[in-house]
């Protein structure tokens, strides 16, 4: 940071704002297109996972499609088809798939 407030400063011309205004004018609109959406995007999964019941249908990270039998602090404990449960971590939990129609 240092070095490039002097850089700006022994530039001939102008004024040190000026020189570091398309810096500042890109971090701006890397923020805005990169990171507010991808905070966003975090902020509703984990309201999803926390808003989580027994019995909502849900899918992993790895594809496995299920139900909710049991909620624990950090894990979900889900009913595969044939009732077998699986315990999984809830960062695992990618969808809800109530709203999915279903296949024929």
């Amino acid at each position: 940071m240092n070095t490039l407030f002097f850089i700006a400063l022994q530039a001939e011309g102008g004024n040190a704002f000026m020189n570091f205004l398309p810096l500042l004018a890109i971090i701006v609109i890397f923020w805005l297109f990169m990171i507010r959406p991808q905070m966003k995007r975090q902020k509703e999964l984990k309201n999803f996972r926390d808003s989580l019941k027994k019995g909502d249908k849900i899918v992993t990270t790895g594809g496995i499609y299920g139900k909710v039998a049991e909620i624990q602090e950090h894990a979900i404990i889900m009913e595969i088809e044939g009732g077998v449960k699986l315990k999984i971590d809830k960062a695992a939990v990618i969808k809800d798939m109530t709203d999915a129609a279903p296949a024929k």
